[in-house]
């Protein structure tokens, strides 16, 4: 499921057995982006800390936008669809997810979120464009400072995970082929899903 010859769960000992057990016991099956950091599963152990420190904080919704704008504008299909699937699982109506990726004019969402997502794109495309009248348009929105930094964290964060996923090659879960037609299509946006698990 990538370009890299990960370890196997025949082969897996010590850290990455655990890793191995702990996807499987949590979700029923191995995601592709486990097995591709079974190579390096303290930089994943690293990664995963990074992210938590990130998210605990933040309203989980924001957090979500905020990580779907920025895998979309990074063309990673693997992160598009699983933040899009958490998304619709907990906090919006899949038509709604869909317009989030293709036109986010239609999506109906209220200004601040509507900022968000449109920050957060461009955190991911070129934070060099970024300018104090952004920062503004967040803070007349109601974002405080804090809030702010944790949607440039978030996306920040997004990018390292889907540059690392997509330079290795690795596909979404096969899971995601069930995902409604027109939404996984919509958030397929870059590499394929992978075609069984």
């Amino acid at each position: 499921m990538s370009f890299l010859n990960a370890v196997t769960e025949d082969e897996a000992e010590g850290d990455v057995a655990e890793l191995y057990e702990k996807d499987i016991e949590r979700v029923g099956y191995l995601h592709n982006y486990i097995r591709t950091f079974s190579l390096h599963p303290d930089a994943y152990q690293a990664w995963r800390g990074l992210v938590g420190a990130i998210a605990k904080p933040m309203d989980e919704r924001r957090y979500e936008l905020a990580t779907l704008s920025a895998a979309n504008r990074l063309r990673s299909s693997y992160c598009s669809l699983a933040h899009g699937q958490v998304l619709v699982d907990k906090f919006l109506e899949p038509s709604v997810v869909q317009d989030l990726v293709e036109d986010l004019s239609s999506a109906g969402l209220g200004d601040a979120d509507t900022l968000v997502v449109q920050f957060a794109d461009k955190v991911a495309l070129d934070a060099t464009t970024i300018t104090e009248a952004d920062i503004d348009r967040l803070r007349d929105a109601g974002l405080s400072e804090r809030d702010i930094l944790d949607v440039v964290l978030a996306a920040a964060a997004r990018c390292f995970s889907s540059k690392v996923l997509d330079a290795t090659g690795t596909l979404g879960d096969s899971i995601y082929n069930e995902m409604e037609p027109e939404l996984r299509e919509a958030l397929t946006v870059g590499r394929p899903i992978a075609r069984d698990l």
